[in-house]
């Protein structure tokens, strides 16, 4: 199934049960959205952006698309997993931090994956960003010697998008290097277009956004070599937000951010992985 802009905002809106007419009040006629969704209209980056938010696509809200084990009992990883794809960190944080789960992680590998959830709890309940970084550097410490894993990868660009945060593009551009390099050579996870998106967030965090646009390029190409649609609502909203950072969206229909680009990611035929 083809996925362009189109063809994707009207599956959203319909998996919302939203008509057409109740998507576009107060945020365009029915006529340009219908024209959006049947390919004929691109939206410029203000528009798109309103959609969006319509639809409740974030760029802050990003679930693995498979979680990792931090225990042998099943229980313990089911209810890490509902509280990551509800995004209730703190609740994440209180239980992470339980003598019960901590107990219950016993391998390293279970161990890695326990610190890298503790980090993205602490991170986003932003109590305190150092102790996000060691939580991560704490899951590095526990990864294979030599194998740079989906996990290790998806860790180093967390700690990347830390440092961009903090306005450190040097760090930030080695450790996004890190996890990107020998990507190809890796057997394949819907969790690895996470590592595309998060450069892109960091560059986009630093201003950096001729190299967002680069990244976002190489996560779509990625995701449409795997016949993943993966993170392609996250891609959409960022790419939305860097048009309108750099001025284009008004110029042009194809204003989100770079047209050459554009014609690229509507000409891609990116298949949905049901």
């Amino acid at each position: 199934m083809n996925t362009s802009l189109g063809n994707f905002l009207k599956t959203y809106r319909k998996s919302l049960h939203l008509t057409q007419k109740e998507a576009a009040q107060d945020i365009c006629a029915q006529s340009m959205l219908s024209a959006i969704e049947n390919n004929k209209y691109i939206p410029n980056a203000q528009l798109l952006i309103k959609l969006c938010q319509r639809y409740n696509l974030s760029l802050d809200e990003l679930s693995l698309a498979q979680n990792y084990d931090i225990s042998a009992a099943k229980t313990i990883n089911k209810q890490m997993e509902q509280f990551c794809n509800q995004h209730q960190y703190q609740v994440l944080l209180d239980f992470l931090q339980t003598q019960a789960t901590i107990a219950a992680v016993q391998t390293a590998t279970q161990t890695q994956a326990y610190y890298y959830y503790l980090g993205v709890a602490q991170y986003q309940v932003q109590t305190n960003t150092t102790l996000a970084i060691q939580s991560f550097k704490l899951s590095l410490a526990q990864a294979p010697k030599q194998i740079n894993s989906t996990l290790t990868r998806l860790t180093k660009s967390s700690l990347g998008l830390i440092y961009a945060n903090q306005h450190q593009p040097y760090i930030t551009q080695s450790l996004v290097q890190q996890s990107l390099a020998g990507l190809s050579g890796l057997k394949y996870e819907d969790n690895q277009n996470i590592l595309y998106y998060l450069a892109a967030v960091g560059s986009y965090q630093l201003k950096q956004y001729v190299h967002a646009i680069t990244y976002l390029t190489q996560g779509i190409r990625f995701a449409a070599d795997h016949n993943s649609h993966y993170l392609l609502a996250n891609d959409y909203y960022l790419l939305a937000h860097v048009a309108k950072a750099t001025g284009n969206d008004q110029q042009q229909r194809e204003s989100l951010a770079h047209q050459q680009f554009l014609s690229e990611l509507f000409n891609e035929k990116i298949y949905r992985n049901l």
